[in-house]
C-alpha cells in the first residue's frame, strides 16, 4: 500500500506543479524562502489526510518516517500550519481541477446536499472562538440536534468527486439560497444537468432559478404535495450520504480543530482535495475496483 500512496503523491505533485501552481517563474518574496513550494505543501497536506493524521503537530513528528523518502526537508509545525492556512484557496482550485480530469465530469448527473460542520460544543468556545463570522447556531435535521458551526454545501459526481462546495453561516443563509449561490458561482458540470437532492430543496423559487441555469432538480415528493412525475432515485441519495460520511469520518473533517475562518476553509479544502485526488488516481491507474481511501492508510 505504501507504493500506491507514493505513486499517488508523485503523480499529484507533477500535475499540480505543471498545471495548477507551477513553481517555475514564481516571483520570490522577501526573507527566507519556505522549505516547501506551494505544490509540495499541498501534496504533504494530502498525505496527512490519507494517512489519517488529524493533528498537525503529530503529523510533523511522523511525516519524516512516512513520506521522508519523498520530502527530505520538512518544515516545523508552526511553519506548516501557517502555510496550510494560506493555501486554502489554492487547494480548493486544485480540487476543482482534479474533478474536471475524471471521466464522470462529462456525465450529465450531479448530487447535492448540505451538512453541518461543528466548530464548538461549549459556551466558552462560542464566546472566545474567532469563527464567529462564519459559525452560528443551526439545526442538524438528520440527527435532530442543534449545533454551533457552519453549513457545508456539496455538489458531486456519481463517483464522489466534488465539483463545487461552499461554506455559509447557518442562520444568515438558508440551504436553498446557499445552493443557488453555489450554482451561480461554480461551474459544476460541463453543461446543464439534472441534480439529485433531498426535500430540503423544495420550492418553486429554487426550482425555477435552477431551471433558468439549465439544471433540473430531482427530489422526493413532500407529504403535502402530489407524487412527482419523475421517479426519485433513492439509491443516489444514499451515495451522497456515503460521500459526506467519508469526508467527515474517514478523512477527519469532523475533527478539523480549526480556530480561524481561513483555517477552517483550508482544512475543508484539504479533505476535499484528498478525496478528489484518490478518485482521480484510481481512474488514472485504471483500478478495476474503485477502492475506498482506507487502502492508503496502511
Amino acid at each position: 500500500m505504501k507504493t500506491d500512496l507514493d505513486a499517488l503523491l508523485t503523480a499529484l505533485y507533477v500535475h499540480l506543479d505543471d498545471h495548477v501552481m507551477p513553481s517555475r517563474g514564481r516571483p520570490r518574496g522577501r526573507g527566507r524562502p519556505p522549505v516547501l513550494s506551494p505544490a509540495e505543501a499541498v501534496v504533504v497536506a494530502v498525505a496527512q489526510v490519507l494517512l489519517r493524521c488529524d493533528d498537525e503537530r503529530r503529523w510533523m513528528r511522523m511525516a519524516a518516517g512516512r513520506i521522508g523518502h519523498l520530502f527530505p526537508r520538512l518544515p516545523s509545525q508552526s511553519q506548516y500550519n501557517r502555510q496550510l492556512r494560506d493555501l486554502g484557496p489554492a487547494m480548493s482550485a486544485a480540487a476543482a481541477w482534479l474533478a474536471r480530469q475524471v471521466p464522470t465530469w462529462h456525465e450529465p448527473l450531479r448530487l447535492m446536499d448540505g451538512t453541518p460542520i461543528r466548530c464548538g460544543a461549549s459556551r466558552v468556545t462560542v464566546n472566545r472562538s474567532h469563527l464567529g463570522e462564519i459559525a452560528g447556531y443551526g439545526m442538524d435535521k438528520s440527527h435532530h440536534a442543534f449545533y454551533w458551526g457552519a453549513k457545508l454545501m456539496l455538489i458531486t459526481t456519481a463517483d464522489g468527486a466534488v465539483t463545487g462546495f461552499s461554506l455559509a453561516h447557518p442562520k444568515e443563509l438558508d440551504e436553498r439560497k446557499q445552493a443557488l449561490h453555489l450554482l451561480h458561482v461554480h461551474q459544476i458540470a460541463g453543461g446543464p444537468c439534472p441534480i439529485v437532492c433531498d426535500k430540503g430543496f423544495a420550492g418553486a423559487g429554487i426550482e425555477k432559478a435552477a431551471a433558468d441555469l439549465g439544471h433540473l432538480l430531482i427530489r422526493p415528493a413532500r407529504e403535502d404535495e402530489p407524487a412527482r412525475a419523475l421517479p426519485f432515485p433513492g439509491w443516489l441519495r444514499q451515495r451522497i450520504e456515503a460521500i459526506i460520511w467519508t469526508l467527515k469520518n474517514q478523512l477527519g473533517l469532523e475533527r478539523h480543530n480549526a480556530r480561524h475562518p481561513d483555517g477552517l476553509w483550508a482544512r475543508i479544502s484539504q479533505r476535499i482535495l484528498a478525496l478528489n485526488a484518490a478518485i482521480w488516481h484510481n481512474w488514472n491507474t485504471d483500478a478495476p475496483v474503485k477502492r475506498s481511501l482506507t487502502a492508503y492508510d496502511h
